[in-house]
């Protein structure tokens, strides 16, 4: 996902790797990138370092650290951002000379843990804050909740709540703007925006009737992205049974392979609302979704993927809700390279940035065919200081307005590349 935002923005970069095969395969995709050791010093002047504008290094956390120190030796004034696994290791990488550390995994069992939540408690945990009375939240409608199966129109959520519906996503399928013929079926993710009163009305609204009252959730796996999934259940009044392969903490409940069916049925799969499935390899997490979805047809799986491309594969298993840790990742490292671009949300099938688009400069929003010409869809401009929300057609855009701006990323990229 880095890649496509540096190229959006039109960033040159350089991809060091130790695996030939690896290297030889980007290059024929037309990727500039070299094979060898990026803790040595001729592999990174190879790279051009003293050109560079920053360094990115996720190798391991303990392989980062040398990596940092001979950054460090050739160019001392060089940003350096690292990726960390753990708390201490992120002080570590400081130490060394990181000048930014992020640690994608925690705030992937963050946003993992924040989805089994919402339903439960119905409590709002992640909104993208842009004013008192203009938040924005992504809500997934739950089967025989009150809005599934109906049409937008029919909903008419702008008269009854004060909620304007501003992207659909369904079956992998994003949709801009969607029109009042669009009917929002079950498992269908929904982009909204209006005030925080709205939108937790929204939420209840989202939320199976039938599954009111189970609290009920199973933890799969509790390495670093499940310790913090069990983390923010904990603090939201959840108490979840966890599994893992090792009994080495006293947290875990149950040991075992989740491969293995009697694994679950050990925790309670049949009397379980929520299985977050946050192991560190996607073809286990694969194979436990279709069993899952055989074994327990009424509990809903929240998955980890390691990589983007599983995401469509754990959906089609039964997953009704997948996130990625190279997508967490790469939107953790495109808001912190990228000057001119803030990725406001890193859970959320949708993206949500702020941005600037010198281009647009002396157009109306009209005239400029924004969402024909790209698919995104400008949800506010910050203009002197002031938030203006649904901006009319007819108004005139400044070179220095920044846009908050929604879409896929695929979409988001288009913009940045039409209007930059």
């Amino acid at each position: 996902m880095l890649q496509s935002e540096l190229e959006a923005a039109d960033v040159p970069y350089v991809i060091i790797d130790t695996d030939a095969e690896t290297v030889l395969e980007l290059n024929g995709q037309g990727v500039e990138a070299i094979c060898g050791d990026p803790e040595k010093e001729q592999v990174l002047e190879a790279a051009n370092i003293s050109a560079a504008q920053a360094l990115v290094t996720d190798v391991s956390d303990t392989g980062n650290i040398p990596v940092i120190l001979t950054a460090k030796e050739l160019q001392e004034n060089l940003r350096i951002i690292s990726v960390a696994e753990n708390k201490q290791d992120a002080e570590y990488h400081r130490y060394a000379g990181a000048d930014r550390v992020i640690r994608p995994r925690q705030a992937l069992g963050n946003a993992l843990g924040s989805r089994a939540t919402l339903p439960i408690t119905q409590k709002l945990l992640q909104t993208v804050e842009l004013s008192d009375e203009f938040n924005i939240s992504e809500f997934r409608v739950e089967q025989d909740s009150e809005l599934a199966g109906q049409t937008l129109a029919e909903l008419n959520l702008k008269e009854r709540i004060g909620v304007t519906v501003i992207g659909v996503w369904s079956n992998g399928k994003f949709i801009s703007a969607p029109g009042p013929e669009v009917r929002i079926e079950e498992n269908t993710f929904l982009l909204v925006a209006g005030s925080y009163e709205a939108l937790t009305e929204v939420t209840t609204q989202t939320v199976s009737p039938k599954l009111s009252g189970n609290d009920q959730v199973i933890v799969a796996g509790y390495g670093v992205v499940g310790q913090s999934t069990v983390e923010t259940l904990e603090e939201n009044g959840i108490s979840p049974t966890v599994i893992d392969m090792n009994d080495d903490d006293e947290r875990v409940d149950v040991v075992g392979d989740i491969t293995d069916r009697d694994t679950f049925l050990r925790a309670g799969i049949e009397e379980t609302r929520f299985v977050v499935l946050a192991v560190d390899d996607d073809s286990t997490t694969m194979y436990a979704t279709v069993a899952i979805k055989e074994s327990a047809p009424n509990t809903e799986m929240i998955a980890r993927a390691n990589s983007i491309e599983n995401t469509a594969k754990l959906y089609r298993a039964g997953a009704q809700y997948v996130l990625s840790l190279s997508t967490v990742t790469g939107r953790m490292l495109s808001s912190v390279l990228l000057k001119d671009e803030e990725i406001l949300t890193l859970e959320t099938q949708f993206d949500i940035v702020r941005t600037s688009a010198p281009e647009l400069g002396g157009e109306t929003l009209q005239g400029a065919a924004i969402r024909d010409r790209t698919g995104a869809t400008v949800v506010a401009i910050e203009r002197d200081g002031e938030l203006l929300t649904n901006p009319e057609p007819d108004l005139r855009m400044r070179e220095d307005d920044r846009f908050i701006v929604t879409g896929s990323n695929t979409v988001i990229n288009n913009f940045t590349q039409t209007f930059k």
